[in-house]
C-alpha cells in the first residue's frame, strides 16, 4: 500500500539523488511539505517521520490547523497570495513568508509582526515568466524591492520565490530558474541565501539550478481527497 511514511521516502531520495547530480552539499535543500487541504493529522503523521517545514497556501485553514498542532514544533511557511487585510495573522502566526510580491506587503508584515518575535523571514515572489495570471515582481522591479525590503525593521529578507509555467521538457524546466538565480547573484546580495524553488513535476530541475527549498505537496501526501 502506498502510504506517507513510503511517499516520504521516495521524495527524500529524489532530492538526495538531485543534490548529488548537481554536486551540492548533501543537506543544502530543504523540504517545504505542502499541506494546504490536508488533515492536522496528516500533518501529524510527517512529523512524526521527521518532518518540520509545513507550507500553507490558505490563512484561514492554516490558522485551524496551527491550533490543533500547538503542541508540535513545526516551522511555519506561508507560501500562498497575500491580501492586505490578512496581513496581520500571517505577521504573527508564521516563520517565513515565501510570497511577497509588492513594497506595500512587505511594509504591513514589518509593522504587524509582534515585537516578541524574532524578525519574519521573507521571500520575494517573482514573476519569472511574465504570466499575467501570477503574482510577483518581474526581474526589472526586484533590485529596488530587495533595497526597499531590506530595510524593513521586522522583516529578514531571505531570498526569492518563483513557479515558472508549467513545461514538461527539462532544459525549458531550468531555464527560468537559472535566468532569477543568476539576477539575484548579481545583486551582491550575500544575505540573500534562500530559494524556494520546485515543486513535484520539476524537483530535478530546480535543484540544479540552486533550490535550497522545494515545495512538494501531492507527491507527499497524496492526491487530495
Amino acid at each position: 500500500m502506498d502510504t506517507i511514511a513510503e511517499r516520504f521516502r521516495q521524495v527524500s531520495s529524489q532530492i538526495r539523488h538531485a543534490v548529488g547530480i548537481a554536486g551540492r552539499p548533501r543537506d543544502c535543500v530543504q523540504l517545504l511539505a505542502v499541506s494546504k487541504t490536508k488533515s492536522a493529522s496528516d500533518i501529524a503523521d510527517l512529523y512524526r517521520l521527521g518532518q518540520r517545514h509545513f507550507a500553507e497556501n490558505y490563512l484561514q485553514e492554516a490558522l485551524i490547523k496551527q491550533r490543533q498542532l500547538a503542541a508540535f514544533n513545526i516551522t511555519w511557511h506561508f507560501i500562498g497570495p497575500i491580501q492586505s487585510n490578512k496581513t496581520k495573522p500571517i505577521a504573527t502566526c508564521f516563520d517565513w513568508v515565501h510570497s511577497v510580491d509588492r513594497l506595500k506587503i512587505a511594509q504591513r508584515l514589518s509593522e504587524q509582526r509582534p515585537e516578541y518575535l524574532p524578525p519574519l523571514n521573507v521571500c520575494l515572489q517573482v514573476n519569472i515568466s511574465e504570466e499575467a495570471s501570477k503574482s510577483g515582481a518581474s526581474l526589472q522591479e526586484l533590485p529596488a524591492l530587495v533595497d526597499a525590503v531590506s530595510a524593513l525593521p521586522n522583516l529578514r529578507l531571505r531570498g526569492v520565490m518563483a513557479i515558472p509555467s508549467a513545461e514538461t521538457q527539462y532544459a525549458k524546466q531550468r531555464l527560468p530558474y537559472r535566468l532569477l538565480y543568476q539576477a539575484v547573484q548579481q545583486l551582491m546580495r550575500p544575505e540573500l541565501d534562500s530559494f524556494s524553488f520546485g515543486m513535484s513535476g520539476d524537483l530535478k530541475a530546480a535543484i540544479m539550478e540552486g533550490a535550497t527549498m522545494v515545495r512538494i505537496g501531492t507527491a507527499l501526501f497524496g492526491e487530495r481527497r
